[in-house]
Protein backbone atom coordinates (compact mmCIF):
# COMPACT_ATOMS: atom_id res chain seq x y z
CA UNK A 1 0.00 0.00 0.00
CA UNK A 2 1.65 3.59 -0.56
CA UNK A 3 1.24 6.00 1.36
CA UNK A 4 0.30 9.72 0.21
CA UNK A 5 3.55 12.03 -1.14
CA UNK A 6 5.01 14.50 2.10
CA UNK A 7 2.85 17.43 2.01
CA UNK A 8 -0.28 16.17 0.11
CA UNK A 9 -3.22 15.73 2.69
CA UNK A 10 -4.17 11.98 3.07
CA UNK A 11 -7.60 10.50 2.30
CA UNK A 12 -7.35 8.08 5.46
CA UNK A 13 -5.60 8.71 8.25
CA UNK A 14 -2.87 5.78 8.88
CA UNK A 15 -1.27 4.23 11.69
CA UNK A 16 2.21 2.84 12.99
CA UNK A 17 1.50 -0.40 10.10
CA UNK A 18 0.87 1.15 7.24
CA UNK A 19 -3.21 0.21 7.61
CA UNK A 20 -5.54 2.79 6.66
CA UNK A 21 -7.82 4.14 9.01
CA UNK A 22 -11.43 5.18 7.96
CA UNK A 23 -11.34 7.86 10.53
CA UNK A 24 -11.33 11.50 9.39
CA UNK A 25 -11.60 13.49 12.90
CA UNK A 26 -8.41 13.57 14.79
CA UNK A 27 -9.56 12.30 18.30
CA UNK A 28 -10.59 9.43 16.69
CA UNK A 29 -7.56 9.16 14.23
CA UNK A 30 -5.82 9.04 17.36
CA UNK A 31 -7.96 6.72 18.82
CA UNK A 32 -7.52 4.31 16.23
CA UNK A 33 -3.60 4.46 16.84
CA UNK A 34 -3.96 3.94 20.22
CA UNK A 35 -6.26 0.41 19.84
CA UNK A 36 -3.49 -0.58 17.47
CA UNK A 37 -1.10 -0.20 20.30
CA UNK A 38 -3.42 -1.28 23.27
CA UNK A 39 -4.23 -4.48 20.85
CA UNK A 40 -0.52 -5.52 20.61
CA UNK A 41 0.02 -4.86 24.20
CA UNK A 42 -3.23 -7.15 25.16
CA UNK A 43 -1.84 -9.94 22.79
CA UNK A 44 1.55 -10.04 24.66
CA UNK A 45 -0.17 -10.06 28.17
CA UNK A 46 -2.17 -12.76 26.84
CA UNK A 47 0.54 -14.70 25.54
CA UNK A 48 2.60 -14.59 29.17
CA UNK A 49 0.09 -16.01 30.63
CA UNK A 50 -0.80 -18.67 28.34
CA UNK A 51 3.22 -19.45 28.60
CA UNK A 52 3.07 -19.76 32.55
CA UNK A 53 -0.40 -21.68 32.29
CA UNK A 54 1.23 -24.05 29.89
CA UNK A 55 4.28 -24.72 32.50
CA UNK A 56 2.27 -26.07 34.92
CA UNK A 57 0.49 -28.20 32.58
CA UNK A 58 3.82 -29.52 31.58
CA UNK A 59 5.00 -30.13 34.67
CA UNK A 60 1.67 -32.03 36.02
CA UNK A 61 2.15 -33.72 32.66
CA UNK A 62 5.73 -35.02 33.67
CA UNK A 63 4.38 -35.80 37.31
CA UNK A 64 6.86 -33.82 38.86
CA UNK A 65 5.19 -32.48 41.81
CA UNK A 66 7.67 -29.90 43.22
CA UNK A 67 7.85 -28.53 39.64
CA UNK A 68 4.42 -28.46 39.52
CA UNK A 69 3.65 -26.90 42.68
CA UNK A 70 6.82 -24.01 41.83
CA UNK A 71 5.45 -23.12 38.38
CA UNK A 72 1.81 -22.73 39.82
CA UNK A 73 2.63 -20.41 42.56
CA UNK A 74 4.79 -18.64 39.97
CA UNK A 75 1.58 -18.55 37.26
CA UNK A 76 -0.93 -17.40 39.79
CA UNK A 77 0.33 -13.53 40.55
CA UNK A 78 0.39 -13.50 37.02
CA UNK A 79 -2.98 -15.06 36.54
CA UNK A 80 -4.33 -12.60 38.79
CA UNK A 81 -2.66 -9.58 37.09
CA UNK A 82 -4.07 -10.17 33.95
CA UNK A 83 -7.61 -10.17 35.78
CA UNK A 84 -6.78 -6.76 37.00
CA UNK A 85 -5.46 -5.18 33.77
CA UNK A 86 -8.77 -6.62 32.63
CA UNK A 87 -7.04 -9.29 29.83
CA UNK A 88 -9.35 -11.92 31.47
CA UNK A 89 -12.29 -12.71 32.95
CA UNK A 90 -12.21 -12.71 36.51
CA UNK A 91 -14.02 -16.48 36.43
CA UNK A 92 -11.54 -17.41 33.56
CA UNK A 93 -8.66 -16.97 35.92
CA UNK A 94 -10.64 -18.30 38.54
CA UNK A 95 -11.37 -21.39 36.59
CA UNK A 96 -7.32 -21.69 35.92
CA UNK A 97 -6.71 -21.38 39.17
CA UNK A 98 -9.03 -24.53 40.81
CA UNK A 99 -8.36 -26.86 38.06
CA UNK A 100 -4.91 -26.37 37.91
CA UNK A 101 -4.64 -26.24 41.64
CA UNK A 102 -6.83 -29.58 42.18
CA UNK A 103 -4.65 -31.00 39.25
CA UNK A 104 -1.37 -30.19 41.89
CA UNK A 105 -3.03 -31.77 44.69
CA UNK A 106 -3.78 -35.09 42.81
CA UNK A 107 -0.69 -35.60 42.26
CA UNK A 108 1.34 -38.34 44.46
CA UNK A 109 3.65 -37.20 47.00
Amino acid sequence: MRLPAAGSAPAQAYDSTGVGTLANIKSAQKRARQSVKNRANNMAMRSKMRTYLKKVSAAIETGDRTAAETSYKAAMPVLDSMVNKGIVHKNKAARHKSRLSAAVKSMAV
